[in-house]
């Protein structure tokens, strides 16, 4: 009895139409819900050096295609902007429920303007009237929503779109992050409508706090819920008339929110993508192309490359050395993420480089070791662990030592040495490139210029070397991040001889020009008259810091290195990181937003 009565059950339960008593009251479950129907407003001007990356994160987003309407607005091009839009246009537009082209070839510029990154009134207003178009476009179509966004914004979160339309706030945007503490939101406003700092910014900002805030503006990216009746209150153009603050597209629309009743919310619950530091007025479009290779870099730190869109026919980036013979990556085989990372930053910047294969100081055993001639320096211990040379230490050393004796055997006169775990600072082909040529004018003698490293003496000034901005006499330093080196410098380093008397590389270099606090470690090595230099202010950092996310490392994770068997993880996690070190991990203070006075347009005030 009981085995009919489970049968009986699960005819009940079985999925499929519903059962009723008698035949016509059977139904079947209702289909889910539509995407709701959405326009996204791309405006777009000198944006072809971000296009292609832009419009693949368009292309990738979670959200059915047939269910987006693309309004593409384009003019007052220097580059070749319209002709990327109609190449990815004809390529996606039977994908997409409707498609909205609008562009002027002419002119290239506004008449009153200085430069391309120049706001004007006249540029101010067009823009505006380019969004109203958009907005009066969305509401024509009744769509549900309408998604503004920069062509120089990434969204790498596919999905952006679902996630703020469940936020349910008639103006949301999502957090985008920059290389310093600018982003597209502000926490504070002042009566005449400019950035005000408030504390609340940085943890925001920083996503100590994560959540959906209400703020005063949001910019450049941002979602409006069309369904909300207050949204048929907004506008930006032409401005409310009680408008008074300054003639300003994100300003004037902050108002006509605030006119309408209505609150502005950021959300940084998740990652949501990048956007680039805005230029000043005089900064010109190759300033801006550099800015966005940046972004493109450091998204690249922590998260998957954004691959351009493959609608786009992209020709491929001339590379060279930047004036060197060679370039050196320095790479562990096993460490694969960290070679591809660092090849293509270095390739979207236009350099070349040559990966070299480091030696895994886990896979050395102790036969090998002594086949190498490696002993440690007598009296050598880590001033931090108070521990003797780990193997992952002589593998570093290795790797370096290697690059030195190839400079030499090939007859280089002069090479770049890179770690893979570097970021590099904004425009870093640019100043590496013009650091060494102040150095060649003004015919410095030099051996090895750290363009990475951690400081050590913090105590007095480094001397600046006359006739050449932006380098300084190296003192004690740690890390071997990056540095050029000459090939009178690499002779002088194997001359030394340090395979029989091995410290780590960065306490060998110091030692080596003459600068290292430990006198005894100086007594056996001569002569130590390498002329060491940095470029001041640096331009390569760690990607990660002792104690952050994703940190790892190869020299201090090992074994100690006369017995395999006794294992190493000091970290330094728990020493005093310097001043110059805490900096250096903190989000960089350039391009963080100030409180400027009503004379300054907002975007110079950021």
């Amino acid at each position: 009895m009981s085995r009919l009565l489970l049968c009986l059950l699960s005819l009940l339960l079985k999925p499929g139409p519903a059962r009723g008593y008698f035949p016509e009251e059977r139904w079947s479950p209702e289909s889910p819900l539509l995407a709701p129907r959405t326009m996204l407003a791309l405006l777009c001007r000198n944006s072809a050096h971000s296009l292609p990356y832009f419009l693949s994160s368009i292309e990738n987003l979670n959200f059915p295609k047939d269910r987006i309407a693309l309004w593409v607005a384009t003019d007052h091009n220097a580059d070749n902007t319209t002709a990327v839009l109609r190449e990815w246009l004809i390529g996606v537009q039977s994908l997409y429920h409707y498609v909205e082209w609008r562009p002027q070839e002419e002119p290239r510029g506004f008449e009153d303007e200085m430069g391309p990154k120049h706001w004007t009134n006249l540029r101010y207003a067009h823009v505006m009237k380019l969004r109203q178009a958009a907005l009066t476009a969305a509401r024509e179509m009744w769509a549900d929503y309408i998604l503004f966004l920069d062509c120089d914004n990434l969204l790498t979160n596919r999905d952006t779109l679902w996630k703020l339309i469940a936020e349910n706030r008639t103006v949301v945007a999502p957090m985008l992050e920059s290389r310093a503490a600018y982003s597209n939101f502000w926490c504070g406003m002042t009566a005449q409508g400019y950035y005000r700092r408030t504390p609340a910014y940085m943890p925001i900002r920083k996503r100590e706090r994560r959540g959906c805030f209400a703020v005063p503006m949001v910019h450049s990216t941002f979602l409006i819920d069309l369904r909300k009746e207050a949204s048929q209150e907004l506008a930006f153009h032409p401005p409310h008339p009680d408008y008074t603050w300054a003639f300003d597209d994100i300003m004037v629309f902050a108002f006509s929110v605030r006119q309408a009743g209505i609150q502005m919310y950021l959300s940084n619950r998740e990652h949501y993508g990048y956007l680039t530091i805005p230029l000043k007025a005089q900064q010109t479009l190759q300033d801006e192309v550099d800015s966005f290779i940046h972004v493109q870099i450091e998204a690249m730190i922590d998260r998957p490359p954004i691959e351009p869109s493959q609608h786009l026919h992209l020709p491929p980036k001339r590379l060279d050395r930047m004036g060197f013979d060679e370039i050196f990556l320095i790479n562990l085989k096993r460490r694969r993420d960290r070679r591809e990372r660092t090849v293509r930053s270095l390739e979207a910047q236009g350099i070349s480089a040559t990966v070299t294969d480091a030696v895994d100081g886990k896979a050395l055993n102790t036969s090998q070791l002594q086949a190498l001639g490696i002993e440690m320096l007598p009296g050598y211990e880590d001033p931090y662990s108070r521990r003797v040379l780990t193997r992952g230490e002589i593998g570093c050393f290795l790797s370096h030592y290697h690059t030195w004796k190839e400079t030499v055997d090939r007859g280089l006169q002069s090479v770049l040495v890179l770690e893979d775990d570097v970021r590099f600072e904004p425009q870093f082909k640019k100043k590496m490139m013009l650091m060494m040529a102040n150095v060649k004018g003004a015919q410095l003698d030099w051996d090895l210029i750290y363009v990475g490293r951690k400081r050590m003496q913090l105590e007095r000034p480094e001397q600046a070397v006359a006739g050449v901005p932006n380098l300084v006499e190296a003192d004690y330093s740690y890390w071997t991040l990056g540095y050029a080196l000459s090939q009178q410098g690499a002779l002088k380093l194997l001359r030394a001889e340090p395979l029989g008397k091995m410290l780590p590389v960065d306490e060998f270099l110091p030692v080596m020009f003459n600068k290292h606090p430990v006198k005894k470690y100086m007594e056996h090595f001569e002569p130590r008259e390498l002329l060491a230099f940095s470029a001041e202010p640096l331009l390569v950092f760690p990607t990660h810091y002792t104690g952050d996310a994703g940190y790892v490392s190869d020299t201090e994770t090992s074994t100690i290195w006369d017995n395999e068997g006794v294992e190493t993880d000091w970290d330094r996690q728990h020493s005093q990181r310097s001043r110059k070190a805490r900096q250096q991990g903190h989000i960089s203070s350039a391009g963080q937003n100030h409180v400027d006075s009503p004379g300054a347009t907002a975007r110079d005030e950021l």
